[in-house]
């Protein structure tokens, strides 16, 4: 099957030829003709795969043919959300890679950067809009942009994009739509939950999926090394120094720690930047584009590199730290391994995280390699304890009464003063940190035996 097979318009073609792509990925064959019969469409397919142009395509073409040349002001027809900035510019780019050869207008609309370029633009007339859901929300509330002439809603990383962190901006702009309307949603992993609340946006939608859900390529080579906690660093530094890996993309769970491992590394003598949502644009940007050119060996990123990141032929990715949620370790290393070219993924996991990869491979239903380098076994006498605690153990020391003894004597001092205790509020102790789920903080005896048994 070839794209001319589709029934794109001769200036789609061309554009896709002009940039070397010949044969449509399985994501594609299946969504481009339905979404060019204007059904709503949930399409899953593995990161890497082409999800991109399998709605930029049909949805270029659908806007073309609705387009009216004797209007003199436009208004945006086509909106394209997304979850980072990075994300954003990605499919900005390519709506107008693939659109060069139409009189279509886009723009790509994300916060990090100065608005007013973005308002400047957006006033000359724009038919498609890129953008991230808050400063899109910004530029409404500012009567910049009009959405009441949408004709096509295409949300991508859509599990992430309808997650509870994004979900009050997607309903208030979903309230700013016309009701009938064109609705996509992409990703490389949708939850049930997830879909049950996408089912509800949707109407007569068709599903698409070219692999089971929440899985990973078979193209990426992955594998765990047990180490300690406090020799991940030392470890990190070995693999990369000892193989001469060239570009490697490293994940953290917290921008502190993506700070404080790429100065670590950098002392190391690797050439390290830092990624993050603490980062300026213009830092982010030059950062990704020092690591493509391979001006830097690490990028060293949270999980917001995940979405959007885009890097030719990327051969390696590691997990520094584990994600806590098991389907972001799917988009991590779906950095590498696209395109059809190999990848690799190697993940670093301490006593700590066994029950977060006990997460990844019963989701993933995949049991991935282990291995242990000599030098950096794990320490029998380490003992586990709940992630979040470790970090936040000093703060809840110096807040938290060491006993309710303890506590029933600093009211009666506080009642003495004051001469009764009716009078002034009880002492309450300050809350440091959210409440956890009780199980992810119990470790159980067979993890560490596990984890022990194989050093």
């Amino acid at each position: 099957m070839t794209f001319q097979n589709f029934g794109l318009i001769p200036e789609l073609l061309r554009a896709v030829s002009d940039s070397g792509y010949t044969t449509p990925s399985p994501i594609q064959q299946k969504s481009i003709p339905i979404i060019l019969e204007q059904f709503d469409v949930i399409g899953l397919a593995q990161t890497g795969t082409g999800k991109t142009a399998a709605f930029t395509l049909p949805l270029l073409q659908l806007l073309h043919a609705s387009h009216d040349p004797n209007k003199t002001i436009r208004q945006p027809r086509g909106l394209i959300l997304a979850p980072t900035r990075e994300l954003s510019a990605q499919i900005g780019e390519s709506v107008r890679e693939y659109g060069r050869h139409l009189s279509l207008r886009s723009e790509i609309i994300f916060g990090g950067v100065n608005i007013n370029p973005q308002i400047r633009k957006l006033r000359q007339g724009t038919d498609i809009i890129v953008a991230t859901p808050g400063r899109l929300l910004d530029l409404v509330t500012q009567r910049v942009v009009n959405l009441s002439k949408v004709e096509i809603l295409v949300l991508d990383e859509a599990d992430r994009m309808l997650d509870m962190g994004f979900i009050h901006d997607i309903k208030k702009i979903l309230a700013l739509l016309p009701k009938q309307r064109q609705n996509l949603l992409f990703s490389a992993t949708l939850s049930p939950g997830i879909q049950s609340l996408a089912n509800s946006i949707l109407k007569n939608h068709k599903v698409v999926e070219v692999a089971p859900r929440n899985v990973t390529t078979e193209l990426v080579n992955q594998v765990v090394y047990k180490v300690d906690q406090k020799r991940k660093r030392e470890l990190l530094s070995y693999l990369i120094g000892f193989n001469n890996w060239q570009q490697v993309l490293v994940f953290t769970r917290t921008k502190h720690h993506a700070n404080k491992l790429c100065e670590q590394l950098i002392e190391d003598g690797l050439p390290a930047a830092a990624l993050h949502g603490n980062k300026s644009q213009g830092a982010r940007t030059k950062a990704l584009e020092q690591f493509k050119t391979g001006k830097i060996r690490v990028l060293v990123a949270t999980d917001i590199a995940a979405r959007g990141l885009d890097i030719e032929q990327l051969p390696y990715v590691v997990n520094f730290e584990l994600p806590n949620v098991a389907e972001d370790y799917v988009h991590r290393i779906g950095r590498t391994g696209r395109a059809g070219m190999p990848g690799n993924a190697v993940s670093l996991v301490c006593i700590d995280e066994l029950h977060l990869l006990r997460d990844i491979e019963k989701l993933t239903k995949k049991t991935i390699a282990t291995e242990i380098l000599p030098g950096y076994e794990p320490d029998r006498n380490v003992k586990a304890q709940p992630i979040n605690m470790r970090h936040n153990k000093s703060r809840v020391q110096r807040f938290v009464p060491k006993s309710s003894e303890e506590s029933t004597n600093r009211t009666s001092k506080y009642s003495a003063r004051s001469g009764t205790s009716k009078n002034k509020p009880s002492v309450r102790t300050k809350p440091t940190h959210r409440s956890t789920d009780n199980r992810r903080n119990v470790w159980k005896a067979d993890d560490r035996k596990a984890y022990r048994g194989s050093v």
